[in-house]
């Protein structure tokens, strides 16, 4: 097996980056751009995701009791 070293260690203690208004000047190590840190999330999948699942789950409960008989 080899000892193989991360290259990316990352302080926990280190406070974040601040957002970037200016790329051009940190190009070499930006933060964040605006766009990242304002991004709503109306239409994400969890609220979808909240009513498909059970909905899925006791379809194949009564599938499974069906043909389990």
């Amino acid at each position: 097996m080899e000892n193989t070293e991360s290259s990316h260690i990352e302080d926990p203690n280190k406070p974040h980056k601040p957002i970037e208004h200016n790329y051009a000047k940190h190009e070499d190590d930006p933060g964040p751009s605006p766009q990242a840190i304002k991004e709503s999330n109306e239409n994400g999948a969890g609220p979808v995701m909240k009513w498909i699942i059970p909905l899925i789950v006791v379809i194949l409960l009564v599938y499974w009791f069906i043909i389990r008989k």
